[in-house]
């Protein structure tokens, strides 16, 4: 299964494939040694990261699969959805999702989303407006919706039903 680590501005970020699809992108903690993408998949997915932080980029064009349940996957897709810059409460989701009571199972599956930035479940904020949960660390929560911010010039906003 091919990887790399790759710097972003916001940490090292773990890339891997498996057969023809981008399988994971985690944000890690901690200092690695930056490893050449080896494969043009994994090549596409750096420059595509490098084009998202400086700005250049808004959505992504890359095969993904990740393993989980069919609600997980139900969840993840719905996530792709949100508009880069914009953000919605875990409460909007599960409305937009017609699950008005599974909001505490959508935000478990946000939890388990292995490809971050990607599949954005850093837009997904809580009703009052807080930053929770983010399994990269909710600092970087607030950096990607402050950059997402900066380059649309729109501040953070709430998507309204």
């Amino acid at each position: 299964m091919p990887s790399t680590y790759h710097k972003t501005p916001i940490g090292f970020a773990r890339i891997t494939e498996e057969e023809g699809f981008i399988t994971s992108i985690y944000l890690l903690d901690g200092e690695f040694e930056e490893t050449a993408a080896e494969t043009p998949l994994l090549k596409t997915t750096v420059q595509q990261l490098d084009e998202y932080f400086e700005g250049k980029r808004t959505t992504f064009a890359l095969p993904l699969k990740q393993k989980g349940t069919d609600f997980q996957q139900q969840v993840w897709e719905q996530l792709t959805k949100i508009a880069y810059g914009k953000t919605i409460s875990y409460a909007q989701q599960s409305k937009f999702m017609n699950n008005p009571l599974g909001i505490r199972a959508i935000a478990s599956a946000n939890g388990k989303n292995h490809l971050v930035i990607v599949v954005p479940c850093h837009r997904v904020i809580g009703s009052d407006g807080s930053l929770t949960g983010f399994g990269c660390g909710v600092w970087r929560k607030k950096w990607l919706l402050e950059h997402e911010a900066r380059v649309t010039g729109s501040g953070q906003t709430v998507l309204n039903l």
